[in-house]
C-alpha cells in the first residue's frame, strides 16, 4: 500500500512538474518572440520657410531627446529654397507655407509629397508709431501697390507710409498675395525688402510709419509688444475668426518630402502634427492639425 501510493504520488508531481516547465516554456517564447520597439536613427536635414523654422526646431529638439540616435538639423532661407533642396535632394524636408505645385512645374511637383503638419496666421503688422488699427483688403492692397502712401489717407495720422516687401521666393508673400492682394500687383519698388521673417521683425521695430506682414509665431516672442497687428476686416489673427472664416491671411504649413516620408523622416513629421505635441504648437503661436482637422 505505501509503495502503491508512493508510486501515484511521485507519478502525479512529475505531471505537474511537466505542465509547469510547459507552461514556463510558453510564457519563455512568447517573450522571444516579441518584436523590440525599433530604435530610430539616422541624420535628417530640413531648410526652407522662416514661417515655419521656429516650430521646426523646437520640434526637432524634442523629438531628439526621445530618440538620441536622430540628428535634425533646420534651416531657413524661404519656402521656395526649401521645396527646390528637397526637389533635388539636398535636404530631406522643405519646410514650406505653400503646396509644392506653386513652386515647381507639374512634372517636378509630382515627385514631391506635402505633408501638412500646422497652420499658421500671418498679420499685418505695423511700427508702434502707427495709429491705424483696422484696414480693408482694398485699403491694404491699394498700400502694397504703392497707390496710397500717406497713414492719413487711411484713417491715421500725417505720416509716410514705409512699405517692407518680402522677396518672390518667400512662401510668405505668395500666401499675402494669394489671399489678400488678389491679383493686385505689389509694388517692389517701393520701400524695402527682408527675407526673413526675424528681419521684418527689426525693420518694424527701428522704422517710424513701417508696414508688413509677418507670420504671428513670431508675435509671440515679442515679449516688448513693440510690434502692432492690424486688423483686417475689422477680423483678428486667431484661430476663432480663422475657423469662423472671418479672417483671410493663414495659411497651412508644409513639410515637403520626396516621396513618401520613411523611417525617421515620417517620425519626426508625425510627432509634430501629433496630439501629444499640440500644446507647445498652440503656445508657440500656431494651429495645431488636430484643431484643422475638425
Amino acid at each position: 500500500m505505501i509503495k502503491k501510493g508512493f508510486k501515484f504520488t511521485l507519478a502525479a508531481f512529475m505531471i505537474t512538474g511537466a505542465l509547469a516547465a510547459c507552461g514556463k516554456s510558453e510564457d519563455t517564447a512568447t517573450d522571444t518572440n516579441k518584436e523590440p520597439k525599433q530604435e530610430l536613427s539616422g541624420t535628417i536635414s530640413a531648410a526652407g520657410s522662416t514661417a515655419l523654422q521656429p516650430l521646426a526646431e523646437e520640434a526637432a529638439a524634442a523629438f531628439m531627446g526621445e530618440n538620441p540616435n536622430v540628428s535634425i538639423t533646420v534651416q531657413g532661407g524661404g519656402s521656395g529654397t526649401g521645396i527646390n533642396q528637397v526637389a533635388s535632394g539636398a535636404v530631406q524636408i522643405g519646410n514650406s507655407d505653400i503646396p509644392a505645385a506653386e513652386k515647381l512645374d507639374a512634372e517636378k511637383a509630382k515627385e514631391l509629397v506635402d505633408n501638412k503638419v500646422a497652420g499658421i496666421a500671418f498679420g499685418i503688422v505695423v511700427n508702434k508709431d502707427v495709429t491705424v488699427t483696422n484696414l480693408t483688403l482694398q485699403q491694404i492692397q491699394d498700400i502694397f501697390s504703392g497707390k496710397v502712401t500717406n497713414w492719413k489717407e487711411v484713417g491715421g495720422k500725417d505720416e509716410k507710409i514705409n512699405v517692407i516687401n518680402r522677396p518672390a521666393s518667400s512662401g510668405t508673400r505668395a500666401t499675402f498675395e494669394k489671399t489678400i492682394l488678389k491679383g493686385t500687383k505689389a509694388n517692389d519698388a517701393i520701400g524695402t525688402t527682408q527675407d526673413s521673417n526675424g528681419a521684418v521683425e527689426q525693420a518694424i521695430n527701428s522704422t517710424p510709419g513701417s508696414v508688413s506682414y509677418l507670420a504671428m509665431s513670431y508675435m509671440v516672442g515679442d515679449k516688448k509688444g513693440a510690434l502692432k497687428t492690424v486688423k483686417i476686416e475689422n477680423a483678428s489673427p486667431t484661430t476663432a475668426d480663422i475657423a469662423a472664416g472671418k479672417y483671410p491671411f493663414w495659411a497651412y504649413q508644409y513639410m515637403v518630402t520626396k516621396g513618401e516620408a520613411k523611417d525617421a523622416v515620417k517620425s519626426y513629421i508625425d510627432f509634430i502634427k501629433g496630439k501629444d505635441f499640440e500644446k507647445t504648437v498652440e503656445e508657440m503661436g500656431y494651429i495645431p492639425m488636430t484643431k484643422l482637422n475638425k
